[in-house]
């Protein structure tokens, strides 16, 4: 045991301080204070206390913590350490005892994590590779419309197959893609829940070899959704009557439709704050749009060659400063999602913006020759080994301008060039 000290008073122990070595290099020190053997008062160079009850268990020196002073006083401490020692004496590892304490709280509050609670968490750490904002809003609007209702309030460790067919019973043969989507979301945050001990029983929300036994396949049920488009044979004349309309949407939509691009690479998108085409992103020189990566699905830089008639339409428009939207709203800013919309809905068509780029690859399989990755690079589609292959070597820009010339001579004037008479090969010479 350790030999027994002097009683220190309360002022005393406040004097203490830490240890200096010969060389002058300050450490901690353990001063002892008496009234119990073994007590002792740590302080370190900073000044910082605290107190350690220093004492044998089980034939093993050990430091057993009491808590930091002042505020736990030096009477408190010693009668910490005298119960320290009751219980040492009866058998009892006060260090054990206090772990034991730790791991039932631990393992309490595990027990009561609700769905909600887990949803939250895991969505926060998810969103840090969400590469678009409105990804971690579309993860919280269909949890918290489908999930939250049923699941909301359930301890994660208690969630079994019926809770999982009460989200998904209403919705798998009515909304499939929404209600697959949904199951998959819930897998992830009970498979990210069993991770931290959360819950360890099997996950009811997996697909393969679970619930593939209790519903059809989502594959074989699930509506083909396609953007409504305009028929190839169409497109002349609703060209004709969009000419015919001013304002900004009409020239932005003609400018997509001349490009074959995609709304967000136009206008942008306002409910995220990501701008649409500015100015400095047009050479007027070399006759290229060049859309920055973080505008692109593809995450990848875009050229876009701009034909004659693309040109004239920009050198229309109200020229701006280099980092002006082209097409902006009333107050200069980014137009409204339904910016596009409204203008079709006013012209009575029945499709969306985003059609036009299925009807610019209809046309171009069924009245040119050019080779696929041709329009597919148009289209900033990098789907295939072969499309990647001739992204690396050009862009098949050249080619590209050729394709797009043709596009807008068809959506004005209902003709193909006769450059599509023979096919346009990736590697070939210029058509």
């Amino acid at each position: 045991m350790p030999k027994k000290a002097r009683e220190l008073s309360a002022t005393e122990v406040r004097r203490l301080t830490h240890s200096v070595s010969k060389d002058g290099k300050p450490y901690n020190a353990l001063h002892p204070v008496g009234g119990v053997s073994g007590l002792l008062l740590q302080v370190t160079p900073t000044g910082a206390k605290s107190w350690i009850y220093r004492t044998t268990i089980a034939g093993k020196r050990r430091n057993i913590g009491l808590g930091a002073f002042p505020d736990v006083t030096l009477a408190q401490a010693r009668d910490k350490a005298r119960e320290a020692r009751d219980k040492i004496n009866s058998g009892i590892d006060p260090i054990e005892e206090r772990q034991a304490a730790r791991r039932a709280l631990v393992a309490a509050r595990l027990s009561t994590v609700t769905f909600a609670d887990a949803m939250n968490d895991y969505i926060s750490m998810k969103a840090k590779e969400f590469r678009n904002p409105r990804q971690r809003q579309q993860w919280e609007n269909s949890l918290t419309t489908y999930a939250i209702p049923h699941l909301g309030n359930v301890p994660v460790r208690e969630i079994e197959l019926p809770h999982i067919k009460a989200v998904l019973d209403p919705i798998w043969e009515t909304k499939t893609e929404t209600a697959n989507r949904v199951r998959a979301r819930i897998e992830n945050i009970l498979g990210w829940c069993a991770v931290h001990s959360y819950r360890s029983n099997e996950n009811p929300a997996k697909w393969q070899g679970y619930l593939d036994e209790v519903y059809p396949s989502p594959e074989k049920i699930k509506k083909k959704a396609h953007y409504s488009a305009l028929p190839v044979e169409a497109i002349p004349a609703f060209m004709t009557g969009l000419k015919k309309r001013t304002g900004t949407a009409a020239r932005a939509l003609e400018f997509l439709l001349l490009t074959a691009s995609r709304t967000n690479e136009v206008i942008g998108d306002k409910r995220i704050g990501k701008p649409g085409v500015t100015w400095q992103e047009i050479d007027f020189g070399k006759k290229v749009w060049t859309v920055p990566a973080d505008r692109m699905k593809s995450g990848k830089v875009h050229k876009v060659p701009l034909t004659d008639a693309a040109v004239e339409l920009l050198k229309g428009m109200k020229p701006g400063k280099p980092d002006d939207l082209v097409f902006s709203g009333p107050k200069g800013d980014i137009p409204s999602n339904n910016f596009l919309t409204a203008l079709l809905k006013r012209m009575e068509q029945p499709v969306t913006a985003h059609g036009f780029r299925s009807t610019f690859k209809d046309w171009a399989r069924e009245h040119t020759a050019y080779a696929d990755e041709v329009s597919e690079l148009a289209l900033a589609h990098i789907n295939s080994d072969a499309t990647r292959a001739a992204y690396a070597r050009s862009e098949l820009i050249e080619k590209r301008r050729l394709l797009m010339t043709e596009w807008q001579q068809y959506c004005y004037h209902g003709k193909t060039g006769k450059k599509s008479e023979k096919v346009v090969a990736i590697g070939g010479s210029k058509a």
